[in-house]
């Protein structure tokens, strides 16, 4: 028995046997996380905004006390995903044919549908613009796909 105890590798020697996780992986998993959990919450965290925004953005609030429907995020998630990607047309398609209504949303989810992905959006800009553009547009579609799965893994019934 003692022998196979001495054969046993120790935490610190599997730690060690692991492949090391590059530093721009490993931020974009963190943010990834955090800003999942920030979206969880309702209303997200906003800052740094324009008095016509600001009063804009406090009657949608105001108008939907509770956080939206999942159908809402994943649309949200998608126009965010067209937009960092450059599909202009796609997202003029989307806006202009109520693609929306194909998940089953109404025109009333529109507004919500907007505010989440241009948030979603900036605050993904806002990432690449910190890390001095490590974090380019691919990069960003990446950590959406991270957001989006680490938000469906917490999904919190409305």
């Amino acid at each position: 028995m003692q022998n196979r105890v001495a054969m046993r590798p120790n935490r610190w020697e599997l730690l060690l046997d692991q492949k090391p996780v590059p530093l721009l992986e490993h931020l974009l998993e963190e943010v990834s996380r955090l800003f999942a959990a920030e979206l969880s919450a309702w209303p997200p965290p906003l800052s740094d905004l324009d008095p016509a925004t600001g009063t804009s953005l406090a009657r949608l609030l105001e108008a939907h006390p509770q956080r939206p429907d999942e159908r809402i995020y994943a649309e949200a998630f998608r126009v965010s995903r067209l937009d960092l990607g450059r599909a202009f047309d796609a997202l003029d398609d989307y806006w202009r044919n109520q693609r929306h209504l194909e998940a089953g949303l109404g025109a009333a989810d529109k507004p919500m549908i907007q505010f989440l992905s241009r948030y979603v959006t900036e605050q993904l800009l806002a990432l690449g613009e910190a890390t001095e553009g490590r974090v380019s547009r691919p990069r960003m579609l990446d950590a959406l796909g991270r957001i989006e799965r680490h938000c469906r893994s917490k999904v919190i019934p409305p």
